[in-house]
């Protein structure tokens, strides 16, 4: 017999093994990172060899080949940046409310951000990369919100599938009201439809400076946040029983994930499907533990989204396919598989 307050050797060893093949998976995630970040850089439209890539490295760009390594570094990091902002939103989303089927773009939050932008741009002409941030931001809180009611409404309360239900409504809507919007304003409308589709082209340091700020304060909020989400998956009353203040721990996590999904729609559009594959996918390497399965989720969506910029560069040279619509086709199917599979009612 086991006694209380002490543990058996079988799950000391049993712990110690899935530490240790956590952290083998871990290096291995960013070994295979590393590789894509080098990749990026090194492909594209234009042929270059790794003595190009090693001379912009360095700051040179007196020929084409270096000019065009140059354009990939900030591209590289915005999605780098872009992949894992999405993969830790959506990990912490389906924390949050225990649904399976949670995304930034399926539960309506990234569009919210989008109509949010819009509208300031076409009523108000916002300009700044300030005013975006901070209009994107609070659409997708507002977004957030609004969903979450909505899916609360009814016997049961917010269950998943009301949830994605509620979500997916709410997508449509914002979609066509982002298509009322741009419709009478022809001057901004090339721009918007190109910003919509999601991408991470066009990116430079001036762009990614601003957004910077948010997206670390976002990391930070939303991995502080792992305990917190260890306790509500064991269930409201549990968690309140082991002295976590419910309602905080929900609304910090889901802070951090707003901040995270809002800067990067502001910056690259909206990206659908990448905070609903990952987390999913690296819960088979990294278990539930949330302590773990964040910043799994962070380094798998860097991943996710890189080579998905990568793929969208080779698939149709010499043009390029942007990385929301590679996302799409990837994630759509997926989707589909993970409604099939599950049951759809709590992690």
């Amino acid at each position: 017999m086991i006694r209380i307050g002490r543990q058996s050797p079988a799950l000391s060893t049993w712990a110690v093994r899935s530490n240790r093949s956590r952290r083998l998976w871990l290096l291995a995630t960013i070994v295979l990172l590393a590789g894509l970040c080098a990749t990026s850089v090194a492909v594209g439209t234009r042929q270059v060899v790794w003595s190009d890539v090693l001379s912009a490295l360095g700051g040179r760009v007196e020929s084409i080949e270096e000019a065009a390594v140059a354009v990939r570094i900030p591209r590289t990091l915005l999605a780098l940046l872009a992949g894992a902002a999405l993969g830790l939103a959506g990990a912490v989303m389906q924390g949050v409310t225990r649904n399976p089927l949670a995304d930034p773009g399926i539960l309506g939050v990234n569009m919210g951000a989008s109509l949010a932008v819009v509208i300031g741009v076409a009523w108000f002409d916002i300009a700044s990369a300030y005013a975006y941030i901070g209009v994107a931001i609070f659409g997708a809180g507002s977004a957030a919100v609004f969903v979450y009611v909505i899916g609360s409404l009814g016997r049961g309360g917010p269950t998943p599938l009301k949830l994605a239900l509620a979500g997916a409504a709410t997508s449509v809507a914002f979609s066509s009201l982002v298509i009322a919007v741009v419709l009478p304003r022809g001057d901004i409308a090339g721009g918007i439809r190109s910003w919509q589709v999601g991408g991470v082209g066009g990116a430079t340091f001036d762009r990614l400076w601003p957004v910077l700020p948010f997206l670390l304060m976002g990391f930070a909020v939303s991995l502080f946040s792992a305990r917190k989400l260890n306790s509500l998956a064991l269930g409201d009353e549990l968690a309140a029983g082991l002295g976590e203040r419910v309602a905080l721990a929900r609304g910090t996590a889901a802070f951090g994930a707003v901040l995270l999904c809002g800067a990067t729609t502001a910056v690259c559009g909206p990206i659908a499907f990448v905070g609903l594959v990952v987390p999913h996918l690296c819960r088979l390497l990294a278990g539930v533990d949330h302590r773990w399965l964040l910043p799994f989720s962070a380094l798998g969506g860097a991943c996710l989204l890189m080579a998905a910029d990568v793929v969208g560069r080779i698939v149709v040279r010499p043009s390029e396919l942007d990385v929301g619509i590679v996302t799409a086709l990837v994630g759509a199917p997926f989707f589909i598989w993970i409604v099939r599979r599950q049951r759809v009612r709590e992690l």
